[in-house]
């Protein structure tokens, strides 16, 4: 009870053909194919990627202090 056996889902395909036409329906199942076509393909480059080394990015270099431990100017910026 509740649940959809083969028959239920059956009559709602001859349902949806009727309602969308044969061509509309084989389009929109074509359109669901290339869709799925896509997804696998982006999968597929996003594992490529994953497995090639990333191109570092070059940090900037450190800023150096003013003033060391004891307190004392280590450099003059005025």
């Amino acid at each position: 009870m509740g649940s959809f056996s083969p028959i239920h889902l059956l009559v709602l395909a001859v349902v949806a053909i009727l309602l969308l036409g044969g061509g509309r329906f084989s389009n929109l199942m074509g359109d669901v194919a290339k869709g799925v076509k896509n997804f696998k393909k982006g999968m597929a480059e996003e594992e490529e990627s994953s497995t090639k080394p990333s191109a570092r990015i070059e940090a900037k270099k450190a800023a150096e202090p003013a003033f060391d431990r004891d307190g004392e100017r280590v450099r003059d910026d005025r």
